[in-house]
């Protein structure tokens, strides 16, 4: 059975750093692009990085490029998202997700989820 666990969340102020984790298990891995999307209460979830299973490959959200970082460690099963200088429009439930294909920044196309964790950024 696949399961996906995000940490790491909390609360930092503005131009702030966290590091979130997605422990994975149930399957292979580097074998499924992974990615991480964010929902805020009355908004659709949105992608905000993926990594591709072929190549490594990877997507930003323009509102995230340069800082935010996604990574995996393939040998620990383990998605990150390394988020630098945040700011209080990233206050949002993040979650890491993954499917057995190519990559995709479509929430709709992704198969497995965990339960989110909770960013927020005051000012």
């Amino acid at each position: 059975e696949v399961h996906l666990v995000e940490s790491g969340g909390g609360t930092v102020q503005a131009g702030g750093s966290l590091r979130l984790s997605c422990a994975a298990s149930g399957f292979t891995f580097d074998d499924y692009a992974r990615g991480w999307f964010r929902q805020v209460p009355g908004k659709q979830r949105e992608g905000v990085a993926c990594i591709s299973s072929s190549d490594g490959r990877t997507y930003y959200a323009d509102s995230v490029k340069g800082r935010f970082t996604i990574s995996s460690d393939d040998t620990e099963n383990t998605l990150y998202l390394q988020m630098s200088r945040l700011k209080p429009d990233d206050t949002a439930v993040f979650y890491c997700a993954a499917r057995p294909r190519g990559y995709s920044d479509s929430p709709g196309d992704y198969d497995y989820w965990g339960q989110g964790t909770q960013v927020t950024v005051s000012s």
